[in-house]
C-alpha cells in the first residue's frame, strides 16, 4: 500500500460521477460476461481464463506457479479452480519429475473442445457489452486508461500477493507449485477465444 496522505484527498464532483459510473459499468459488464459463460457453457469466468491461458501455452501446459501468475490468481485460489477443472476432465495435473513439490497443469483434449465451444459466445458477450458501445477512438482511449491503471496498481498487487504467499509458506499450508496431493490453443487473432 502507498503512504496515506495527512489529509484525505476527496474526489471532486466530476471525479465522483466518473468513479461511480465506472464502478457501475465494470460491475455490470463482469456480471454480463459471467452470466453468459455460466448460462451457455456452465463455467465461471475464472475457469474460462484458466483454460485460455493453458490453450495459449506451448504444449498447452504450464507450471502451476506460471499459471497463477498468468491468470492473476493466488496459488491457493488457482489450486481450487484446477481441482474442479481436473474433476471435469478438462485439465490434467502432474508432478514435476525434477521437483517433487512442483506440478504442471495441462489442457486436455476435452478441455480444449470445451474452450472452443465456449469461445464464440464469450467473445460475442464481450463485443456486445463493451466494444459495441464504443467508438474506435474510445477503444484506443480505454486501452490507454487500462494500461495506466494497471501500471499504477500492479506493483501493489504483486507485493500483496508475495506477502500472502510468504504467509502461506510460513504457516506450512502451501507447496511451491501445488503438486497433486499437496495441500493447499484458441488464440486472439486466429479464433478469438479470450479477452
Amino acid at each position: 500500500m502507498g503512504v496515506m496522505p495527512e489529509s484525505p484527498r476527496w474526489l471532486s464532483e466530476h471525479e465522483q460521477r466518473v468513479w461511480r459510473d465506472f464502478s457501475a459499468a465494470f460491475d455490470m459488464f463482469r456480471a454480463h460476461v459471467e452470466g453468459q459463460l455460466q448460462h451457455e457453457s456452465g463455467m465461471p469466468h475464472t475457469y474460462y481464463e484458466v483454460l485460455v491461458k493453458l490453450s495459449e501455452a506451448p504444449g498447452h501446459t504450464l507450471r502451476m506457479s506460471e499459471l497463477a501468475e498468468a491468470s492473476r490468481s493466488s496459488r491457493s485460489r488457482l489450486s481450487h479452480a484446477v481441482a474442479r477443472l481436473e474433476a471435469n476432465g478438462w485439465v490434467r495435473r502432474e508432478s514435476c519429475p525434477t521437483d517433487k513439490r512442483g506440478a504442471w497443469a495441462s489442457l486436455t483434449t476435452e478441455g480444449f473442445a470445451v474452450l472452443e465451444a465456449a469461445a464464440p459466445g464469450h467473445v460475442e458477450a464481450v463485443r456486445q457489452g463493451l466494444f459495441d458501445a464504443l467508438t474506435p477512438e474510445q477503444v484506443t482511449a480505454l486501452g490507454e486508461i487500462s494500461a495506466a491503471v494497471l501500471g499504477q496498481l500492479a506493483p501493489r498487487c504483486e507485493a500483496a500477493k508475495a506477502a500472502e504467499e510468504e504467509a502461506c509458506r510460513q504457516a506450512g499450508e502451501c507447496e511451491a507449485d501445488e503438486a497433486p496431493g499437496a495441500p493447499g490453443t484458441v488464440r486472439n487473432g486466429t479464433r478469438s477465444a479470450a479477452l
